[in-house]
């Protein structure tokens, strides 16, 4: 029987760079071994496999046996390999110049280690910006996969989505080759009978994803290899002569294009969907629904959701690490220390949340941090000074102060806030911070709290759920910690507030706030080592009451001094509360006297407040110059993962607080110091 459909079939595997190595260890013991040694039975096939070269060298450095095999299925001619950033960046988010510095370090692993010259290439995460097309021309790349998707949403049907495309760019051409989202949603949770039915269905059947889904994913380990899926799968497909397997470059080398054609940027439709705010994601699906009623067949090629970019508008977080990226790459430093440590800074996952944890993982953030501190390092050596700039890109300047032991910059944009305070030493920043918003998911915590389903290998239909359809059981008292900040989660957050100020409603953020110094824009002056900040207001009660306040820090070696000067037209009495939220590594082992930071308290009539950390062997201490009340709760946020929903530590908010009628002058000190 003549062979009916062409099988192109690829794996992606990518871990976080530098991830926990228990957790890229589980990640070689439940998938990609098994995978790879499953694969080794069966030498007649052709299979395309993408790797991040980190993941790659993790796994030459650290699993010779595994690298091994794979090796060897790369010189049988089993294995036909893709490149892409070396350490995973999304490629339209970094410079053209680290793109094709990226890709090239990649594809000269690949030689060395498997003699091919890739040609083809992995898009992380799938998103797609014109400017690709040249530094693809550059590397030697000739096509590249996107998901058929991509090409819905220009204007082609899916039934026309049959091989490949072209595109161009600036005359430079560049194929496409598009997954097919059914089958990517079909492998390997569906039986083999309706899965080889589904892949049947068409001429030439793309598929290229996760390899984390043969076997890290809930359930899959016991689906896919306890159960023999992808033994029974691989089998078959040595057996059916309807279905033959084919390598992406021979594929290419004998057929035609099917188009040229012209791409948005543009991602997969979920990507599209996460990186809108959470009102307007609610706001698509419910479109989508409705429209989606009359025009079935239309929805995705005319609705769709945001760009990945969006996740910087979304995160304030993610938008301050990608700028502070972009300030260090601009710096054109050549050295391979920096540009290693510049290159693992690009990584994506850290830049955005979906599905998984993304940037809501502390660990991820700590390690970009670090990444972004050598290079600190190596770009001021001993050069010290305060520097203004707009270097988030928004109109509003922020001042960098660099001293010998510390970064830390202050934003105008938000009240003159401490938004980054980067230990040069240890590599670590106290005010990495995460702050807490609603997501998409919340609504279904609330809405399936009592769901008792907890997704499982359906022997009925002999299938498994995909992590995107999976019931997960909801722990109850996760409910207590769906609160939303109002304003972001700096330091030096200014607070007019009243009785209403409490321990607990500081923790769910829903204290009255008369004041408009929390998260407004203030103006400033730099002279010498003072930098002083200053906003024109108001407190609001039952109209306006004009008011300024004045915040102004004298850099230190070891910290700041700080005063701060309130006037109001205003002569009712209100509480001042000073907010800082600080991050550390392992909250469990940071103290206040001999009370855990993880607890939450609250002590009254104090003048100095001391955190012991010690992780960063590190002594915090505020002293102020009026007794205060201070306040102390940590912050969670809830975020999703494959594996369910998690309650997470992303650090500890703190409030000194103060009685104040019309006006008050605080003056403080902040000091840093080793322990």
């Amino acid at each position: 029987m003549k062979t009916k459909t062409n099988l192109l079939f690829g794996v992606h595997m990518h871990q976080p760079v530098d991830n926990f190595g228990k957790a890229v260890d589980e990640a070689v013991k439940k998938c990609y071994e098994p995978f790879f040694k499953t694969l080794k039975k069966y030498p007649s096939l052709n299979i395309t496999v993408h790797s991040s070269g980190w993941l790659l060298e993790y796994i030459c450095n650290n699993h010779k046996k595994l690298f091994k095999i794979i090796k060897e299925m790369a010189q049988k001619g089993v294995i036909e390999f893709f490149t892409g950033g070396f350490y995973e960046p999304v490629l339209p988010s970094i410079p053209s110049k680290d793109r094709i510095a990226q890709i090239e370090k990649l594809n000269k692993l690949i030689y060395k280690e498997f003699s091919q010259r890739p040609k083809g290439a992995w898009l992380s995460e799938r998103v797609w910006d014109d400017s690709l097309v040249n530094d693809f021309f550059k590397t030697g790349i000739e096509y590249v996969m996107v998901d058929d998707y991509h090409l819905i949403t220009c204007g082609f049907d899916k039934s026309e989505l049959d091989g490949y495309f072209y595109t161009e760019y600036n005359a430079k051409k560049l194929a496409l080759f598009p997954i097919n989202k059914d089958l990517r949603y079909a492998l390997p949770f569906k039986n083999i009978k309706d899965a080889f039915t589904d892949i049947k269905e068409y001429k030439t059947a793309i598929i290229f994803d996760d390899l984390e889904k043969f076997g890290l994913w809930p359930k899959t380990y016991e689906w896919v290899y306890e159960k023999g899926w992808l033994d029974k799968f691989f089998k078959e497909l040595t057996n059916d002569e309807e279905v033959k397997t084919v390598h992406f470059d021979d594929y290419y080398r004998l057929n035609k294009p099917i188009s040229l054609s012209y791409l948005q940027n543009v991602s997969y439709f979920e990507m599209g969907e996460w990186s809108l705010k959470a009102k307007n994601a609610l706001k698509l699906e419910q479109i989508r629904d409705e429209i989606g009623k009359r025009f079935p067949n239309s929805i995705d090629k005319f609705v769709k959701g945001g760009t990945w970019k969006n996740f910087f508008i979304k995160y304030e977080e993610s938008n301050r690490l990608h700028k502070r990226m972009l300030e260090v790459s601009n710096t054109n430093i050549k050295s391979k220390k920096f540009l290693e440590n510049l290159y693992k800074l690009q990584t994506n996952d850290v830049f955005w949340h979906g599905v998984f944890g993304g940037i809501y993982l502390p660990n991820l953030r700590d390690n970009a941090y670090r990444y972004l501190s050598i290079c600190e390092d190596i770009k001021y050596k001993d050069k010290e000074g305060i520097f203004d700039s707009d270097n988030d890109m928004n109109g509003y300047d922020e001042i960098k102060c660099v001293k010998k032991n510390y970064i830390a910059i202050f934003d105008s944009h938000y009240a003159g806030q401490l938004s980054e305070f980067l230990l040069r030493d240890k590599k670590f920043n106290f005010q990495n911070v995460l702050t807490r918003r609603e997501e998409l998911y919340h609504k279904e915590i609330k809405n399936i709290l009592k769901n008792d389903k907890d997704g499982f290998i359906d022997e009925k239909r002999n299938e498994i759920e995909t992590i995107h359809n999976l019931n997960i059981k909801i722990n109850d008292e996760i409910v207590d910690y769906l609160h939303y900040d109002w304003y972001v989660k700096n330091s030096f957050v200014d607070h007019i507030s009243n009785e209403s100020f409490t321990l607990e409603n500081f923790k769910k953020c829903s204290f009255w706030e008369y004041g408009d110094f929390a998260n407004q824009p203030f103006e400033y002056t730099i002279k010498d080592n003072i930098i002083i900040f200053k906003r024109k207001g108001g407190i609001y009660f039952d109209k306006k009451y004009n008011s300024v306040l004045q915040k102004k820090y004298k850099i230190k070696d070891d910290g700041f001094d700080f005063v701060l000067d309130f006037k109001s037209e205003d002569n009712k009495t209100y509480k001042y509360a000073l907010e800082f939220n600080l991050h550390f590594a392992e909250l469990k082992n940071v103290y206040f006297e001999k009370i855990k930071i993880i607890e939450e308290f609250e002590k009254d009539n104090i003048k100095e407040f001391s955190l012991f950390d010690t992780f960063t062997s590190k002594k915090l201490t505020f002293t102020f110059d009026n007794c205060f009340k201070v306040l102390s709760t940590p912050l969670y946020t809830v975020s999703k993962s494959e594996k369910g929903y998690d309650k997470m530590i992303q650090g500890v908010s703190f409030a000194f607080v103060f009685d104040f009628s019309k006006e008050f002058q605080i003056c403080g000190k902040l000091r840093l110091e080793d322990v």
